[in-house]
């Protein structure tokens, strides 16, 4: 019963993989509308990103980003892409799986910047009530 869990674990796993990569593509896509565009653009980044907005090893909410938010953000970015255009890119996405993973480095950035800036907040709180 282990092993089947295991396997459906997997294979939903590589078809969210299958899946950021379609958004990937799509968001360069000029069919996509412009809002949709930007919210896949943030979706595929923080995706890609090597460093998460919740560090994993923060008990319990680490992996809240990779369980939920990465999921809940693929599934809107996909309801905002247009049908045809979304199935092109999946049949492409197929094919860059075997290249690797692209790395944002932008995003992981933005990330680093949000953590600084709340460790600054955080120093800045201390000194104020010390």
């Amino acid at each position: 019963m282990a092993d089947g869990l295991l396997e459906k674990w997997k294979h939903w796993a590589k078809k969210l993989k299958v899946e950021v990569y379609a958004i990937y593509l799509a968001y360069k896509d000029p069919r996509v509308p412009v809002h949709a565009r930007i919210f896949a653009a943030c979706v595929v980044g923080y995706a890609f990103s090597p460093i998460d907005l919740i560090p994993d090893f923060i008990p319990v909410l680490g992996y809240l980003d990779d369980l939920l938010l990465i999921p809940l953000g693929v599934w809107l970015a996909l309801k905002m892409i247009p049908a045809e255009v979304l199935k092109e890119c999946r049949e492409r996405a197929g094919e860059l799986i075997q290249q690797g993973k692209p790395v944002n480095r932008k995003a992981a950035a933005v990330i680093i910047a949000i953590w600084l800036l709340l460790a600054l907040l955080g120093i800045a709180l201390i000194v104020i009530l010390v």
